[in-house]
């Protein structure tokens, strides 16, 4: 091969990776955000299911566009964070989320999936904090850092080593002052207009222009008992006509074999 037609390949390649780098932001972290954003007025409205479900396609985006980002193949994660999050593990780097963003997570990972009431969930304490804490600890990886290579240009390395130390250097400061270039919620904020902005901003303490000295966090409440919890002897009849997860099918026959056998246990 001669050292045209190498590189022709090499220049074929970049532009290759630069496409798939921009279906990450805008097919992945561009559409985690309007989804975050989402979860947000879905909380201050009381609507918790769609906020389960909003912080799930959120959180669930953000690492698939992480995952692109590095090309961590993950064609079967689906819906399941825990899948997505264990893929993670294969990255140069390692997720630094605290434990209440973990905690956040895993809730979200057991409820957040079930968009018709296929099983019942809750909600419990600062919501709306929790969820802001954690997007915020996953966003900031959430960008294009790969390490250059032997035929890296200065300015390649150079971007590297400011995303790079940028993101070491994001817990140092308040939150709201680390951003990423090009990011859609940092577009959002910047433009005082945007009908977006003030869901984003509201009682915020992880995204803005500024940080704050003081947020009012208000804890929620809400347990939402599913349908078929409650009457499970519906299961062989509603199966006829909607589809049910196998796992979900076989727990509440479980369920139900439970309460014919002790009907106490009726919930």
């Amino acid at each position: 091969m001669n050292s045209a037609t190498g590189g022709s390949k090499v220049i074929a390649q970049k532009y290759l990776d630069s496409m798939v780098n921009t279906f990450a932001v805008r097919s992945f972290r561009h559409v985690a955000d309007a989804d975050y954003i989402a979860a947000r007025m879905a909380c201050r409205a009381g609507l918790m299911n769609q906020f389960l479900w909003s912080s799930q396609q959120a959180i669930e985006k953000y690492l698939k566009a992480i995952l692109l980002f590095n090309r961590i193949p993950a064609v079967g994660v689906g819906h399941d964070l825990a899948k997505a999050l264990q893929l993670t593990d294969k990255l140069r780097f390692k997720l630094d989320l605290r434990p209440d963003s973990r905690k956040f997570f895993d809730h979200v990972a057991t409820y957040g999936s079930y968009r018709y009431l296929e099983v019942s969930s809750h909600v419990v304490g600062p919501a709306l904090l929790n969820l802001d804490m954690t997007i915020w600890d996953i966003r900031r990886y959430c960008q294009f850092f790969d390490v250059p290579g032997e035929n890296a240009t200065s300015m390649e390395i150079r971007i590297y080593n400011l995303t790079w130390e940028s993101i070491l250097r994001s817990a140092e400061k308040p939150a709201p002052l680390f951003q990423i270039h090009g990011g859609l919620l940092e577009d959002i904020i910047s433009r005082q207009k945007h009908p977006a902005r003030e869901p984003l901003l509201w009682q915020n303490a992880f995204f803005g222009r500024r940080h704050r000295q003081t947020i009012k966090v208000v804890d929620q409440m809400q347990i939402t008992n599913a349908p078929l919890w409650l009457h499970p002897e519906m299961l062989d009849e509603l199966v006829k006509y909607v589809f049910l997860p196998k796992d979900l099918i076989r727990g509440y026959r479980e369920h139900l074999a439970n309460i014919v056998k002790d009907p106490t246990k009726r919930p």
